[in-house]
C-alpha cells in the first residue's frame, strides 16, 4: 500500500472492508481516492477504485430500476461474526446455543438453505452471527463472498465427529482460495488489489465429545495447520462456549459507550453504544445522530481515563464504558 495514506483513508478502507451495503462501499471509495496519494506508484490503485466506483453505481442503478443486488444482511449489535464450514459440522447447533435463535438443527446435511442472522448476548451487548450454507468442495453459496468480506470475524467450523472432517475443512480453504474472500489471523485488504479482502478467522473445532475427537484434533493439527486461533468445544453439551462467547466479542475490538442526557442523573446503562476502538467523540456524536456530530460543542465525560465530569472536545478518544454527556 502506497506510504503517507491519511487517518481518513485508513478509516475508509477498513469501513469499506465491512460495508454491508453498496451504498456504504460507495462512499467509502470515494473517500479512499480522494484522500489516497497522487503519484506514479498509485496509478494502479487509482484506476482501480475508479474501477470500483463506477461498478457501485451502477449497481445503485440496477436496484432503483427494480433489480437485485443479492442477499445482504443489516449490521446488528456490536459487530458481526460469520459462521463456515462443510456438511454436518454442527454450525447451526452452535448458533442455537449461543443465542435465543432456534434455526433447524438436523443430522442430515444442508439443513440451513439460506445465511440467517442471530443476535448471540454478552454482558450488556449483542454480537451478530450469521448461520450459513455449507461449503463443499463442489458448492458454496454466493452470498458468503459479501457477507464474509463485511464480517468483523468468522468461524470456521470444524466437524470432530466425522473422520472425513480434515478433509472437508481443506475443502473449504481450497474453495475459498479460488475466490476474492480470504480467510487469515487478521483481518485486511490486499496491500495491491482493494477487491482481494481477509477476514480475521477462529478455528472452531467442534464435537469433542464425540468419540475419538482427540485423535481426529490431532490429525487436523498435523495434515492442516493453521495459524487461527483454536477454540474446541462441543455445542450440544455447551463445552468451551463461554470462552469463545468471549472471544468473539473481544474480537470485534469495540467499546461501549454509555450516554446520559444533561437533565439525568444516570446514563442509559442498559443500551450501551459500541464504537471501534480508539474512534472520538465525534464519531460516537454521528452515531447518535448526524445533527450532534455536525452541531457538537464538547461533552463531559466520566470514565478510566478522565476525572469524573471532564470537559473534553471532539477529539477526545472514547474508552470502554465511558459515560458521555453530549452537549450542542
Amino acid at each position: 500500500m502506497p506510504a503517507n495514506l491519511t487517518a481518513q483513508y485508513l478509516k475508509a478502507e477498513e469501513e469499506y472492508r465491512r460495508s454491508s451495503t453498496v451504498d456504504e462501499e460507495l462512499k467509502c471509495l470515494q473517500v479512499m481516492l480522494q484522500e489516497i496519494p497522487k503519484h506514479k506508484g498509485t496509478d494502479h490503485l487509482q484506476a482501480m477504485l475508479k474501477s470500483k466506483i463506477s461498478k457501485a453505481k451502477r449497481e445503485i442503478t440496477t436496484e432503483k430500476k427494480g433489480g437485485s443486488r443479492g442477499l445482504r444482511i443489516p449490521r446488528q449489535g456490536a459487530g458481526t461474526a460469520i459462521l463456515l464450514g462443510p456438511p454436518n459440522t454442527g454450525k447451526s447447533q452452535l448458533v442455537a446455543t449461543l443465542t435465543r435463535a432456534e434455526p433447524e438443527v438436523a443430522p442430515y446435511p444442508f439443513t440451513t438453505k439460506l445465511p440467517a442472522p442471530a443476535m448471540m448476548p454478552w454482558e450488556d451487548v449483542h454480537v451478530q452471527l450469521i448461520d450459513t450454507p455449507p461449503i463443499t468442495a463442489d458448492y458454496m453459496d454466493s452470498h458468503l463472498h459479501g457477507l464474509t468480506r463485511a464480517a468483523d470475524l468468522a468461524l470456521l467450523v470444524v466437524d470432530l465427529g466425522s473422520d472425513d472432517g480434515v478433509e472437508q475443512c481443506q475443502e473449504v480453504l481450497d474453495r475459498l482460495s479460488t475466490t476474492k474472500t480470504r480467510l487469515a489471523a487478521t483481518s485486511y485488504l490486499d496491500e495491491e488489489d482493494v477487491g482481494l479482502s481477509y477476514t480475521q478467522t477462529f478455528l472452531v473445532a467442534n464435537k469433542i465429545d464425540a468419540d475419538d475427537a482427540r485423535e481426529r484434533l490431532d490429525l487436523l493439527h498435523e495434515l492442516c495447520p493453521l495459524d487461527f486461533r483454536e477454540f474446541v468445544v462441543s455445542a450440544k453439551e455447551a463445552t468451551g462456549l463461554e470462552e469463545l462467547r468471549e472471544a468473539v466479542f473481544r474480537s470485534m475490538d469495540v467499546v461501549r459507550v454509555y450516554t446520559k442526557l444533561p437533565s439525568a442523573k444516570q446514563p442509559d446503562f442498559d443500551r450501551p453504544f459500541t464504537i471501534r476502538r480508539g474512534r472520538t467523540l465525534l464519531d460516537l456524536a454521528g452515531q447518535v445522530h448526524k445533527d450532534y456530530a455536525e452541531r457538537l460543542k464538547n461533552a463531559r465525560v466520566w470514565g478510566s481515563a478522565v476525572h469524573d465530569g471532564t470537559v473534553v472536545k471532539g477529539d477526545y478518544v472514547l474508552h470502554d464504558k465511558d459515560v458521555v454527556e453530549l452537549h450542542i
